[in-house]
């Protein structure tokens, strides 16, 4: 795993980062809500909630903190924290990046599933790093699952949609973040001193 940290709460983590003025069109989910109860609270049919919302592919599976549209006159998130790679990510790619989700996070909230995604495409997007998801999955000493082979295994379902997520919604959830590890177990402690974007499960993410 990159060099890995513990857990802060999942709550309040997501901010509707990248967003115009207009962001009040969009509101972030809380526990006990559903796609169904949006739509009411918005006066709107499920049907229309879901029409601005076609990154949710599961009606009846949202997250705590999501961003939710609910007024068409905010349809997507502004390109400042979409992918720059997003419109040129090959079949294979996607499936590389779900494979590297799975090994480093399979066991993490979906919401952190997202951001280790993120990760590897904001260094795709930075010059420090790799300019593809291939390369930067395969940078030498950069990810143990490559080493250890555990990137060959299939990717699950919830790891597809994580990178679906990353790809095509926004890039707030991780928020310039170019790296992450788990303080429980990691072996080498250089990324303390880094600047913390994001706690989610047991991975700290930093820049």
């Amino acid at each position: 795993m990159i060099k890995k940290v513990t857990a802060l709460a999942l709550a309040g983590a997501f901010a509707l980062v990248g967003f115009s003025s207009t962001s009040a069109f969009a509101q972030e989910a809380k526990q006990g809500d559903t796609m169904n109860k949006i739509a009411q609270e918005n006066n709107m049919s499920l049907a229309e909630l879901a029409k601005l919302n076609p990154s949710i592919k599961d009606l009846n599976k949202i997250y705590v903190g999501q961003n939710i549209i609910t007024n068409q006159n905010n349809p997507t998130p502004s390109t400042s924290t979409t992918s720059n790679t997003s419109s040129n990510v090959s079949a294979y790619e996607k499936d590389l990046l779900a494979r590297l989700v799975r090994a480093e996070a399979e066991s993490e909230p979906f919401a952190g599933k997202v951001a280790v995604a993120t990760v590897v495409l904001n260094r795709v997007d930075n010059s420090s790093f790799p300019n593809s998801i291939h390369d930067v999955i395969y940078q030498s000493g950069q990810f143990s699952p490559v080493s250890n082979g555990e990137i060959n295994k299939p990717a699950d379902s919830d790891s597809i949609k994580a990178v679906n997520e990353a790809l095509t919604w926004n890039r707030s959830l991780g928020a310039g973040s170019l790296f992450f590890y788990n303080p429980s177990t990691a072996t080498s402690r250089w990324l303390d001193s880094r600047p913390t974007t994001i706690v989610i499960g047991h991975h700290v993410f930093k820049k």
